[in-house]
């Protein structure tokens, strides 16, 4: 793993429109914002339900920040962008080639 990187954990429940948009929303955050230092898993509570009680999920969509530490998550379809950054105290990467 990519030294700084964030691994996501997002729980969904089934094929549900917002579970799309949250789980096309997390992608496209995450390739705008945090480029390859990063791992998504997706979780449907509906197949692997003993894993969405072991981490207490109680609605969802819900994402979890698992590193780097703390722990965090936000709920819901991750529609706002500047939402989810600040709500799990993601820190967009700076490309290399950007100007200071």
């Amino acid at each position: 793993m990519v030294q700084g990187a964030y691994v996501l954990r997002l729980y969904i429940a089934g094929q549900s429109q917002m579970s799309q948009t949250a789980v096309s929303a997390l992608r496209r955050i995450c390739a705008e914002d945090l480029h390859e230092a990063y791992t998504i898993e997706i979780i449907d509570v509906i197949e692997r339900p003993q894993l969405a009680e072991d981490e207490q999920i109680v609605a969802t969509p819900t994402l979890i920040k698992r590193l780097p530490p703390p722990l965090r998550r936000v709920i819901g379809d991750l529609s706002n962008r500047a939402q989810v950054l600040i709500g799990l105290d993601l820190k967009p990467l700076v490309h290399k080639h950007a100007q200071i």
